[in-house]
């Protein structure tokens, strides 16, 4: 293998700490353990850019895996020689069990084939993973055949580690990465689980990388479905010891939450990420465990007993599609290929990103690096080590999110980006473009799922115009998923000049309906709601760009046929009030000071002539004071003004307001207004 640049700056930053990634492949044939496993050895005996050193740690680990590795079919020749030498040194894959009966603890070694070989407590206690699906041990066994025994059961382990990396320095791999750019970064995470990064574009690169968000991000629920042969599983099956995957079968509560009888808590407090393969073919043992499963996504925490139980374990949902996923776009839903059960819209709406599986390439010899990449259990430490840090308000100061995503949405996209941070910029240095970046890959994975909960619950999930505004600028963009773009000409006929599914008597009747009646029957093309007009929330500080969407709402309204917009109502139709809008308001906190700063913020922007068509009202409810402003059509184009006395042209299409560039609002306007 000829080193280039990447190779040689991974070894001399973090000598020892990276491993060349086709030795695993050439030492893995033939040895049926996880890739972690064997990059442990490699890690020990060939981390190094020395051909010799690299020739001579090979030998060292054929002849470790040789001697101390037992394969299934050698179970009872390993017997044989624990007996005959009276302790024996070997990595096998231990599971611990209590057996009440007899009130002790049990190990079972899978490929040495026994399943009652005596464990110290204090093992079991220390290494909680032992009693949730075991894990791979370098391990110490001796015989010793007791008379007294009815039963001889004469194997005990004396001592086991855990292959896992012995030590980790948190603030040596953050300097580490400060010495690559994004690039070399990126490309040296490819590498490290296995992929060539010269065969992958950017976008390619990044859905790969999403596979490792749910171990750097605590709580994450991630999807991906697409066709077999795509490496879907890997990384949570072969390269990081801190996740399981279970594939197929039944799964229980006491398996996933807490066994009742014993007290042990199941498999979620225990691993940091818990991956279900082959998920079609997943069974519930029970309509709880779904349910248990849903309030877990969403909270953090279960309660199973008495106690509240939290946990970080992030849950991932990994399977084949059954069909091309342009047939089930056209004719279901991306979900089809779940289990019944889990075709739950609730359970779904707690997924924060769908990793469209048909894009990733099927593996093939040539995607395989041959290069030098992290040892994965200390790579997998690294993610473990910065769960514990959060970048989700890292977009704030740039960007704000539009008013389409709900808190549920905001939510899975914030943490999505923190993910991306964390794994790309751990060292906390990022530049505007790369932010935006991931803050667009990241609405763009959270719309997947909300396009298909749109599907099988059209009222409830309505709006799914994801956009961002880019704070510097004031400007909107909006993200579409590659596989159900927006298209302006679908929604809007530029031969008729009316919107699909457009009524053309004239416009909208804000009179027609009260406040309550809008209210009740939700979001639509002629009402928005907006839970503030001016505060941020998140800040407790007024916001431009909280105005600048109130303006463009409006502005909306006008260019289409009219509508109402209620300033005080939240996403899901719950009345807020505009109080604390009052308070930015100076000297006048009261209705009339709310009046007075609206109609000076639309004469502003959209001008006087605008204004004439715009009526507001106020009305009180236990909750707050609703601000209700009623819309009539325009009888000209609005144009709202920007930043840097921009005029952008909006309108409002379906139960979204759009941006339209130069060419689409020449069509809309001369077909609107002709």
């Amino acid at each position: 293998m000829q080193l280039d640049q990447l190779d040689k700056l991974a070894n001399e930053t973090f000598a020892g700490r990276v491993v060349r990634k086709d030795l695993v492949r050439q030492v893995k044939v033939g040895a049926n353990v996880p890739v972690y496993v064997l990059e442990f050895l490699l890690g020990k005996y060939c981390a190094s850019d020395d051909p010799f050193a690299i020739e001579t740690g090979l030998m060292v680990v054929n002849q470790t895996l040789k001697d101390n590795f037992i394969r299934p079919d050698e179970s009872e020749l390993a017997k044989a020689r624990v007996k005959q030498k009276g302790q024996y040194r070997l990595i096998d894959k231990v599971d611990v069990r209590l057996l009440a009966s007899e009130d002790k603890f049990w190990a079972h070694l899978q490929n040495f084939n026994d399943k009652f070989v005596h464990i110290p407590e204090n093992l079991v206690y220390r290494y909680d993973r032992l009693l949730q699906g075991g894990a791979w041990c370098q391990l110490d066994l001796v015989y010793n055949a007791l008379d007294e025994e009815v039963q001889k059961r004469p194997f005990y382990i004396r001592g086991l580690k855990p292959i896992q990396v012995a030590a980790f320095d948190p603030d040596q791999f953050i300097e580490g990465r400060r010495r690559f750019s994004r690039t070399a970064w990126l490309d040296l995470v490819m590498r490290t689980i296995g992929l060539e990064p010269r065969e992958y574009d950017l976008r390619g690169k990044l859905l790969s990388v999403c596979r490792l968000l749910p171990m750097a991000e605590r709580n994450f629920n991630l999807i991906e479905l697409g066709p077999w042969g795509t490496g879907k599983s890997f990384v949570y099956r072969e390269s990081n010891p801190n996740a399981i995957l279970i594939s197929g079968g039944k799964v229980t509560v006491p398996q996933l939450f807490v066994n009742l009888s014993t007290g042990r808590v199941g498999l979620l407090g225990t691993w940091d990420t818990v991956a279900f393969d082959e998920v079609a073919g997943l069974k519930m043992s029970d309509g709880t465990v779904v349910n248990m499963l849903k309030d877990y996504m969403e909270s953090g925490s279960f309660a199973r007993g008495k106690e509240e139980v939290p946990a970080e374990a992030s849950v991932v949902l990994v399977g084949n599609t059954s069909r091309p996923h342009s047939d089930l776009v056209r004719t279901a839903h991306l979900f089809a290929d779940l289990p019944p059960t889990m075709i739950d819209v609730a359970f779904l709406d707690r997924l924060h990103y769908y990793l469209p599986g048909w894009e990733t390439p099927k593996l093939e010899s040539r995607l395989f690096t041959d290069h030098f990449g992290f040892v994965s259990d200390y790579f997998a430490e690294a993610l473990r080590q910065l769960r514990k840090q959060s970048f989700v308000r890292a977009i704030d100061n740039e960007f704000a999110l539009g008013s389409h995503l709900s808190a549920r949405d905001e939510k899975a996209v914030r943490k999505t980006v923190s993910g991306l941070l964390k794994i790309l910029h751990p060292h906390g240095e990022w530049t505007h473009a790369e932010l935006r970046e991931y803050l667009e890959f990241a609405l763009e994975g959270r719309r997947r799922v909300k396009e298909q909960l749109k599907k099988l619950a059209p009222h409830d999930y309505a709006k799914t115009a994801f956009s961002y505004v880019e704070r510097d600028t004031g400007h909107e963009y909006w993200v579409d998923v590659a596989e159900q773009p927006d298209d302006l000409g679908t929604q809007f006929d530029f031969e008729s000049g009316t919107a699909s599914g457009a009524s053309t008597d004239g416009g909208w009747s804000p009179t027609a309906l009260s406040t309550e009646e809008l209210i009740s029957q939700g979001e639509s093309k002629h009402v928005e709601f907006k839970q503030t007009g001016r505060i941020n929330l998140h800040t407790k500080q007024r916001d431009p760009v909280i105005e600048q969407m109130v303006v463009k709402s409006i502005a909306g309204f006008m260019n289409a046929e009219g509508g109402t917009l209620l300033i005080g109502v939240t996403d899901s139709g719950e009345v807020f009030g505009i109080e604390k809008d009052l308070k930015t308001l100076g000297t006048k906190q009261n209705a009339d000071g709310f009046g007075l700063w609206l109609n000076s913020l639309l004469d502003n922007l959209l001008g006087p002539v605008a204004v004439a068509g715009v009526k507001f009202q106020f009305e009180n409810y236990p909750a707050g004071t609703v601000c209700r402003i009623d819309v009539v059509p325009g009888t000209a184009p609005t144009f709202a003004k920007g930043k840097k006395g921009k005029a952008n042209f909006y309108v409002r299409l379906n139960n979204a307001t759009r941006l339209l560039d130069t060419s689409e609002a020449i069509h809309y306007v001369r077909a609107r207004w002709r």
